[in-house]
């Protein structure tokens, strides 16, 4: 293939659904340091957007307010159905 018919797709999606998995890897991490199931605590925090189902240890509160709990379900949802 010649270089020049070559294009390259750039999805700024991707991007985004790669933030929020390293923002609730951080957020599950921290959750575990502290003892606390993480699975459990993220659920109650995507079904009630009550930020206080997430500790506060190593900012993990703030880092998953960063993301809107639609967009937390649909990378999920996307996630399962492409793997």
């Amino acid at each position: 293939m010649d270089e020049m018919d070559y294009t390259r797709k750039f999805r700024l999606g991707d991007q985004r659904d790669l933030e929020i998995k390293a923002i609730l890897a951080s957020v599950y991490q921290a959750l575990q340091e502290k003892g606390y199931n993480p699975v459990n605590q993220i659920v109650g925090y995507i079904l009630s957007e009550d930020p206080t189902y997430i500790t506060n240890h190593n900012n993990a509160r703030a880092l998953i307010r960063k993301v809107d709990r639609d967009e937390l379900l649909q990378t999920r949802v996307k996630y399962d159905l492409t793997h």
